[in-house]
């Protein structure tokens, strides 16, 4: 044990806080029973932070409960969950600190448990320190602190503080650290799995916000490449009428890009959650309005269209937007991957209790081998013929998931160096219970 500053702080070596099951009140051991199931239910890490404060603040001092986590490569600490019993917080979650040079360094590297008797005189001893400071501010006047540490790796501090000074003895530390012990591995997993649940979020604003600042400035400059070549600006040369149709097509490659990923982001934003109509008219407002979008892709390919001519018009409960990117996404596929002056086949089947629409068209098709990779966000077919064109692997995976909110099932067939053909059936009515995410 050693003691510094007047034993205002000391420290314990975790090894001298280690425990046996007869260290602890039957109403402390309790406590513990109860934390290590919290933990077996992997609880998202504020639930089990807030069950850990109410659950132990009432068998030792608890004003204040925090938990913070290394990163940067163990460069930084940086507090991520803040639970106290007053306000205001002046230290809350988010605050972050340099480890170098601090005494939660002495804390981590030498596997340590600290008390600080008395923080002010602390602050007095250690006036440099910000989140001493701010702690006094916040009426603290002892503390508790040890690692998070899992498979012998530092992840993170457990800290418990007091209003009172000279709160916390080698007992209250010796339950700390069981605490800590107890917890280390569900606490770092949460945290994980927060960061992703983070991480998604910023990566989905992202994906929205470029696609969004892409989509005018892009197309604008196809819009001005189409003047000139539509002659109002003057006349052309045939090599300066080249250059322009290539500008165009990449152009419009873009935007199509651009829109695939708008749709993606704001499908895993949560943004699409489908608004369902009854006795949707599925030709006029989905098949026709795909087909317009599609046909100036297929003109340069001289590939024909065989459109449905159903006797009746087919009636259907749906999402008439998001059934639309789906079979534009199909049907600009079918383009895509199809061959020149082939065949594209739109077929349509009304059941008393599904629609089926499929997009079949000529061209290289696909082997079973590589039908795992379909539907899959950012998989692309890996046969060279395929390769060859441009693609995210984004499309499929949207309608993937735009069927799914409607209860449905896409699928896709193959005979390889002759067709593909792309297949979905959604149920009618829609299920009236609560639609999958």
């Amino acid at each position: 044990m050693s003691w510094e500053l007047n034993d205002i702080l000391f420290y314990v070596d975790t090894a001298q806080v280690q425990v046996s099951g007869g260290d602890f009140s039957d109403k402390e051991t309790s406590i513990l029973d109860s934390i290590n199931q919290r933990v077996a239910a992997a609880e998202s890490l504020s639930a089990l932070a807030d069950f850990l404060f109410e659950a132990t603040r009432n068998i030792y001092p608890c004003d204040r409960l925090g938990l913070a986590f290394i990163e940067e490569d163990g460069r930084r600490v940086v507090s991520r969950y803040v639970r106290s019993l007053y306000e205001p917080v002046r230290l809350p979650a988010g605050y972050a600190e340099d480890l170098r040079g601090s005494t939660l360094e002495e804390i981590l590297h030498h596997d340590r448990l600290r008390i600080i008797r008395d923080l002010e005189a602390y602050h007095q001893a250690r006036p440099d320190s910000r989140s001493t400071r701010l702690l006094v501010r916040e009426g603290v006047r002892s503390s508790m602190t040890c690692p998070l540490k899992v498979e012998g790796r530092n992840v993170g501090l457990l800290f418990r503080s007091s209003r009172r000074p000279n709160d916390y003895d080698l007992h209250q530390a010796r339950l700390h650290q069981a605490i800590a012990e107890r917890l280390s591995q569900a606490v770092e997993k949460a945290y994980r799995l927060d960061q992703l649940t983070a991480a998604n979020r910023a990566y989905n604003e992202m994906l929205g916000f470029v696609s969004h600042e892409l989509k005018s400035p892009v197309a604008s400059m196809v819009t001005q490449a189409r003047l000139f070549l539509d002659g109002y600006l003057g006349d052309i040369t045939p090599r300066q009428r080249e250059q322009l149709a290539r500008m165009v097509t990449k152009g419009e490659y873009l935007i199509h890009l651009v829109g695939e990923y708008l749709d993606l982001a704001r499908l895993e934003g949560g943004e699409l959650q489908g608004r369902f109509r009854k006795d949707v008219d599925f030709l006029s407002l989905v098949v026709d309005p795909s087909i317009d979008i599609v046909t100036p892709q297929m003109e340069p390919k001289g590939m024909q269209l065989d459109r449905p001519i159903p006797e009746k018009p087919i009636m259907a409960e749906l999402d008439p937007d998001l059934m639309k990117i789906v079979l534009v996404n199909l049907l600009s596929n079918a383009v895509k991957y199809g061959r020149e002056k082939g065949m594209i086949r739109i077929k349509l089947e009304q059941y008393p209790d599904r629609l089926s629409v499929s997009v079949w068209n000529e061209g290289p098709g696909f082997p079973e081998s590589e039908q795992n990779r379909l539907f899959r966000k950012f998989s692309r077919l890996q046969t060279p013929e395929l390769l060859q064109q441009k693609g995210t692997g984004v499309g499929l995976y949207t309608c993937w998931r735009i069927i799914q909110l409607h209860h449905g099932r896409i699928r896709a067939r193959s005979e390889p160096g002759q067709w593909a053909e792309f297949y979905f059936e959604i149920p009618q009515p829609l299920p009236t219970d609560e639609m999958p995410a």
